[in-house]
């Protein structure tokens, strides 16, 4: 039989029970609905220009303007996509996730200031 004292560390927080509330479930959930579709669009997005880079050197060596070519425009269209994503995430995570964490981590303050 464990004493409640052996689970909660000396600052007062019982980080284990924060974790398995409902808000940080729910701030996790926020977070895995942005990320894994992002990243699954991503990983099918490069995957598809490796491909065609590799198999479809016709199509990707297609010139478009003076030496630019449908190869080049991918691969420059990988990094923007990158930037893209990343400033997209910044923005949700400002909106949408860090107050949520603030919430959480002022109640954690909250508990560790009343021990």
């Amino acid at each position: 039989m464990t004493d409640q004292n052996d689970t909660v560390p000396p600052d007062g927080i019982d980080y284990l029970a924060m974790q398995e509330s409902e808000r940080f479930q729910r701030l996790r959930r926020t977070q895995r609905s942005f990320i894994f579709p992002l990243a699954a669009f991503f990983l099918v997005w490069y995957f598809a220009y490796v491909l065609l880079a590799a198999f479809a050197t016709d199509f990707m060596s297609q010139r478009v303007w003076g030496d630019i070519t449908v190869g080049l425009l991918f691969g420059l269209g990988q990094f923007v996509t990158t930037f893209a994503i990343t400033m997209w995430y910044v923005s949700f995570a400002n909106k949408r996730l860090d107050p949520q964490a603030s919430a959480i981590r002022e109640e954690l303050e909250k508990v560790q200031a009343e021990v």
